[in-house]
Parts: structure tokens; sequence; C-alpha cells
């Protein structure tokens, strides 16, 4: 999240009050686009990182009512995202990581990645995967980023960042003594203070205001 992102819709809401609807034809992005994202693939193949490509979620509608957030989804070409400004609502799902006494969990993203390279951010992220809820893909993020499953889990916003991406931003609170494994996508973690005044000064803006947002709920 960045510090400008939009709030679309406001929760918090359940788990099982996210509906998704897919349809099943791909979105067709435009022919600069499909240019572009061939570029952005190919600069992540010189420089070593992941390049593969394929289909995941992308949003197209969107509605809030009843206590309830329905989304309309659709499939999208993954690189999409990579463009700035121009990821034309690719859909992406961030779960921030709480400890009992209220800690963040916060990880370094290994120089190889595709996206956040050697930046730190908190909990777990990732794209939504074509036919996926995405208040699974909190789930099934933190599990394969952090080997550990949430005792408690809430959906709290719907996001629109500067890039273009669209993000569900969930809060999962882990349960007593509960344990994280990292996997290779981090190269260092650590548990920030609870009260964000007193992060380490790795934290940068993003960051801060994200658990302003999450805070604020």
């Amino acid at each position: 999240m960045t510090a400008s992102a939009g709030i679309l819709a406001r929760g918090p809401w359940r788990p099982e009050d996210i509906e998704a609807r897919w349809h099943e034809e791909p979105y067709a992005p435009s022919p600069q686009a499909v240019h572009e994202a061939d570029r952005a693939v190919a600069q992540l193949r010189d420089r070593g990182s992941p390049s593969h490509d394929g289909l995941a979620g992308r949003l197209r509608g969107w509605e809030s009512s009843g206590g309830k957030l329905r989304l309309d989804c659709e499939p999208a070409r993954w690189a999409l995202r990579l463009l700035p400004g121009g990821a034309e609502g690719s859909l992406s799902a961030l779960c921030v990581v709480r400890s009992v006494d209220g800690r963040w969990l916060a990880g370094r993203r290994a120089p190889w990645l595709a996206t956040w390279a050697c930046r730190w951010a908190l909990g777990a992220a990732g794209s939504v995967e074509v036919d996926e809820n995405p208040a699974e893909t909190l789930v099934r993020e933190l599990r394969e980023e952090w080997s550990v499953t949430p005792e408690r889990l809430s959906v709290e916003a719907l996001l629109e960042l500067p890039s273009g991406i669209a993000m569900v931003l969930g809060q999962a609170w882990l349960a007593e003594g509960a344990r994280v494994t990292p996997d290779a996508e981090h190269d260092e973690f650590a548990w920030w203070p609870a009260d964000p005044a007193d992060w380490p000064e790795q934290a940068d803006t993003p960051l801060r205001r994200t658990a302003e947002l999450v805070c604020a709920a």
C-alpha cells in the first residue's frame, strides 16, 4: 500500500461476508498495455527475477451493502500489475499479521523478487488467483509465506493503489505461542512494536499508512 492509496470500501467484514463472482472471459487490455507488459516481463528476465506470466485476478466492479462486500472479478494477464499507474485493476491481497500482544509481523523481501525487492513489508501479500475468493487468498498467502494459520481474520478494506492495483486488505491475529517460518521470499523478519510510533526506521511511510488504516477500524 502506498501513502496515497484510495479507499474504495471500508470494513471490517468477516471472511464469509466476502463474495466473489468470476467471469470466464479474460480481460482484453489495449495493445499498448500488452506491449508494456511484454517489456516488463523481459526486464524481469534480464535481472534474474521470476518472469513467468499467466492469468490472475482483476477487479471489474464491486458493491458494499448489507454487511457484505461483493466483488466482480475476471481473469487478466498477471504482468499488467507490473505497469506503474497502468495495472488496470489487477487484484491483489495483503494480510497484515498481529501477535496476541498486538505486535506486527514484518519481513524484508529478497532481492531476486519481481516486486518490492529488498523492501520491508507487513505480513503476507500476493495476487488473487483465478476463481479464488480474496478472503481465501489472505489465508493462502499467510500459509505460503509464513507457514502459519490465523486464529481469527477480518477483511478491513478494499483499496485502489496509485499503480492501478486493486487490493483487499486483511488483518490476521495469531494464537498465543504461534511461530512463523519465513519462506524464500524473505531474507529477514521481525516483530515490530504494537504502537507504530515505536517502529524502526525501515518502516517507511506506506507501511505506517497501512497500520493507520487498520487501527482506525
